[in-house]
């Protein structure tokens, strides 16, 4: 027998990342519930630039996505991954960059997003100097673990290490491809794909962020915390081997089922829908492993509040990994797209799944690494009930109103008419659930409070364990023996598993992207389709700082509804200079692709001024700081001259009168509207001008309109 050997786990970082997750998730979700006041009272938005709803809606998706979800992931994966490989951290040094460079990031994001500095690609509008950080952080992370898995005394990885090793590569392969940017300046970027290209790689990106941070990541610390908890083995080896291998295969090609009735190609639609169905499959084989983990000891599960939360998390997984391949189907996805439905199905996932299982996570683990027992258990299954209480008041009112807006906006008359032809006939409808969403984030954030005072309370009684001494036998060579699983022979060889997870995740996301990047057939071209002119580019530019693309639309889908309501469906070929493009993913007001000239430049500027006025009993914040600040111009030649790199027509030597083309337009719009007595000193001078310039150009390409400028030759 070999000789046992002494070490020590760190558990510091462990504290440090948990002690992240518990303050990360109280920022995150206190945003969370202040945009959700913002759609029932826009008194809320506080009349600031900063705070608007446009800046806060991501800023809450990033701080819960990142810094609580994130943070809770390296949590669980440094305390696991020690015991599991039965060796201390590679690197103390690389632990502690780790973790300051990590909130260094969420710090950087805490700043720059209210400030409007944003890329506008969901659950990656972070710029790229942030990008980079993330990048360098990211892969600081990725040789820590590597390191601890080489210098390993165990032979055989763990599941959960196969799920940590996936979750490090795919994060790192989507990072790479949803940001490859030009640089304008230290805060500004141009995509390098555009319209339909950018669409179908920003959601290969967002719907496998989901998969492989949210999900992969979590399944890891299911499998190792849910039968420590438990005092149970896994239910099924050989399952969670089909778990593990089918998921990540199948997940990496779900991303097109976001976009399907848009100008996407039919077939990258078809392989999402297809994909997306078959995830039910390895989804509920890693729902059913966990949850049959636990046969033997649902005693425990009536007193025990930690098993309480797993037991829930892993249903939640469960039911969002069910309805998800479900709003796939193109007949489900017709009802819920654009509609809070979504909204509802991704809170399943992230108050259910992510965090009930943190929470379980941080109480099992907390008193262990300070020596000690949970200060009061009664207070844990509080919170559990809270926690509960408040997942099913947010969701379930986010169901009816997505219910309601989708047979509001398709509903006809006898005569053939649209019932409710104003779009604000529905936003007015489905305030009143707003208000009850917003109820049950304040209950849910209600629980996480009542957690950090437990777990502050529990940490005082007790006294961390900073280098907890262990001991195990040097890793000997090892002999197969008869009858052994052929997956064995892989667990042994972790580069040979990282390979393997690489090239299965990468098969997909080939497949997907590059035929739309190389075969130019995919999109179409229209002739009519021009750049955006300077003005109109800087309001383009104004119009994504502000965010209005989280309620705000660009894409008109083949519908009889949307087509009445708003004009001719979009065309892929309407959006080849659309870097980024502008979608969108969620109907809080109406689309806005066939906006321009519907409505006089007057219209606008009121609208943007004080939307009410306009619109009586609309959500929408006002925006009077567009009247107030001058245009900044200042890179308006470097944006053209990075677009004129990629490919957009631009005239050669623009930059020389460009901005004689930016006045010109200006002025006329200006002038336009003081005959309509809008009055206002240096009002050409103003953003407004140029957001109403933006406003007024979209959709007017493919049904010709008078233009205002163009460029000049």
């Amino acid at each position: 027998m070999s000789k046992l050997e002494k070490f020590y786990y760190d558990n510091v970082i462990v504290k440090n990342f948990a002690y992240a997750t518990a303050f990360w998730g109280v920022i995150g979700m206190t945003v969370g519930l202040l945009a959700a006041l913002q759609l029932v009272y826009p008194i809320f938005n506080l009349g600031l630039a900063e705070t608007s709803y446009g800046r806060i809606r991501p800023l809450h998706t990033n701080a819960v996505i990142f810094a609580f979800v994130g943070n809770g992931i390296f949590m669980g994966v440094y305390h696991s991954m020690q015991r599991l490989l039965k060796t201390r951290l590679y690197s103390d040094a690389l632990s502690k960059f780790h973790f300051w460079g990590w909130q260094s990031i969420i710090v950087a994001a805490a700043i720059t997003l209210p400030l409007g500095y944003t890329s506008s690609h969901e659950y990656a509008e972070l710029e790229w100097p942030i990008d980079i950080a993330i990048a360098v952080v990211w892969i600081a992370f990725g040789v820590n673990m590597f390191g601890t898995i080489l210098k390993r005394r165990e032979n055989h990885l763990y599941v959960a290490i196969w799920f940590y090793i996936a979750t490090w590569v795919t994060v790192t392969v989507l990072h790479v491809f949803n940001n490859l940017v030009i640089p304008v300046h230290l805060m500004k970027s141009i995509p390098v794909f555009a319209g339909v290209q950018d669409a179908l790689v920003q959601w290969w990106y967002g719907h496998n962020a989901v998969a492989f941070f949210l999900t992969t990541p979590y399944l890891g610390l299911m499998y190792y915390y849910l039968p420590k908890a438990a005092n149970r083995p896994v239910y099924s080896y050989r399952l969670s081997i089909i778990h593990f291998w089918a998921l990540i295969f199948i997940y990496i090609w779900a991303g097109p089922h976001h976009l399907l009735y848009t100008s996407l190609p039919d077939w990258a639609q078809s392989l999402g829908v297809a994909f997306s169905v078959m995830l039910i499959a390895p989804s509920w084989g890693g729902m059913l492993n966990g949850l049959l983990t636990l046969r033997g000891a649902w005693d425990r599960v009536r007193t025990d509040p930690i098993l309480k939360f797993m037991v829930v998390a892993i249903t939640a997984y469960g039911m969002a990994t069910f309805e998800g391949p479900m709003m796939s189907i193109k007949s489900v996805n017709a009802i819920s797209h654009y509609t809070d439905w979504t909204v509802g199905h991704v809170h399943v996932g992230t108050l259910g799944w992510n965090g009930m299982l943190t929470f379980s996570v941080l109480y099992w683990l907390l008193p262990r690494i300070f020596n000690t027992k949970l200060y009061s258990v009664k207070l844990a299954n509080t919170h559990f009930w809270i926690a509960t209480l408040g997942t099913l008041f947010y969701v379930v009112p986010l169901y009816v109103a997505g219910w309601t807006q989708s047979l509001m906006w398709k509903e006809f008359t006898r005569d053939g008419f649209l019932q409710y032809r104003n779009f604000l006939e529905t936003v007015t409808q489905i305030i009143p659930m707003y208000g009850v969403r917003a109820l049950g984030g304040a209950i849910y954030l209600g629980g996480v409070f009542l957690m950090c005072y437990n777990l502050i309370k529990t940490v005082k009684s007790g006294n961390l364990i900073e280098n907890e001494m262990a001991e195990a036998p040097a890793r000997a060579v090892y002999v197969p023996h008869k009858g052994e699983h052929w997956h064995r022979w892989i667990e042994r060889r972790p580069v040979l598993l990282l390979m393997s997870a690489t090239i299965v995740v990468l098969i997909g996301g080939l497949v997907e992207i590059f035929p739309m990047i190389l075969i130019d057939e995919n999109v179409p071209k229209i002739a009519s389709v021009k750049p955006y002119t300077p003005l109109e580019l800087e309001g383009r530019d104004l119009y994504i700082r502000e965010g209005c693309v989280g309620c705000h639309s660009q894409m008109i889908r083949p519908f009889r509804s949307e087509t009445e309501r708003y004009g001719d469906y979009s065309k892929s070929g309407e959006f080849i200079y659309d870097r980024p493009f502008l979608w969108g993913s969620k109907r809080t007001g109406p689309d806005l692709h066939r906006q321009g000239g519907k409505n006089p430049d007057s219209w606008h500027y009121y609208h943007m001024i004080d939307p009410q006025s306009i619109s009586t009993g609309s959500i929408m914040p006002p925006y009077p700081w567009l009247a107030r600040n001058d245009l900044d111009t200042t890179y308006t030649a470097a944006k053209i001259k990075v677009l004129q790199s990629l490919g957009t027509p631009y005239p050669k030597n623009y930059e020389k009168v460009l901005y004689q083309d930016l006045r010109k337009q200006a002025m006329e719009i200006a002038k336009g509207l003081e005959k309509e007595n809008i009055k206002q000193e240096n009002l050409d001078k103003k953003e407004i001008i140029a957001i109403i310039a933006y406003l007024q150009r979209l959709g007017t390409d493919a049904t010709p309109k008078p233009q205002a400028i163009t460029p000049s030759e």
